[in-house]
């Protein structure tokens, strides 16, 4: 098995796993399915327009404002609502198991992200996301590139018990004053999830 299928199946099986694990805590402990915050934010703070990956992004997912649209189209729940260590936060990720298949492209990233607000979710941003061997071994060794942005590397073993990928954060509907594809956004939080 390749690196990048080992990545996939990891994935995969999470998704599995996180959503058998919603399903029985809405089951027993009989939790609402979150709805979305129909306002969106697509200003962003300073007075010029935003890089071009994050246009194409505010106009490629606008129709995932409602996370049910989301796990329509493949999208589920990963992780939780992730925080920073320090400051700030990241929200929770909704993956598409299908897109991480080695591949990027600017309309199609590979996990949505919502900022928890109450029983509702927000939609924040995006995050691209490639295994690096896979992508490394087909590109000549180059790391991606998206819209002039290059994806970080997250080497192996990280946090999300994951094989070595590449990722870009986009904050495509939530300023991030420390910049539009910085991790961390200190402007999201995870404080007022509703406690299930």
């Amino acid at each position: 098995m390749s690196a990048f299928e080992g990545f996939a199946a990891n994935m995969r099986n999470f998704i599995y796993w996180s959503r058998l694990i919603s399903v029985c805590v809405t089951l027993v402990g009989g939790v609402t399915v979150a709805s979305p915050l129909l306002a969106q934010d697509h200003t962003m703070s300073n007075n010029h327009a935003p890089a071009k990956l994050v246009q194409i992004v505010q106009y490629a997912i606008q129709k995932y404002v409602d996370p049910n649209e989301a796990r329509s189209a493949g999208y589920a729940p990963f992780l939780g609502c992730v925080t920073g260590p320090d400051f700030g936060a990241m929200g929770i990720h909704y993956v598409n198991g299908a897109l991480l298949n080695g591949e990027l492209h600017a309309d199609q990233p590979q996990a949505l992200i919502y900022e928890p607000q109450g029983n509702r979710l927000r939609l924040v941003g995006v995050e691209f996301i490639v295994d690096a061997a896979t992508w490394l071994k087909s590109h000549n060794n180059t790391p991606p590139v998206l819209e002039g942005q290059v994806l970080q590397l997250v080497a192996a073993p990280n946090r999300f018990n994951l094989p070595t990928f590449f990722e870009l954060h986009v904050w495509a509907f939530r300023d991030n004053p420390l910049g539009a594809f910085v991790d961390w956004n200190t402007r999201v939080s995870c404080e007022h999830q509703s406690q299930q």
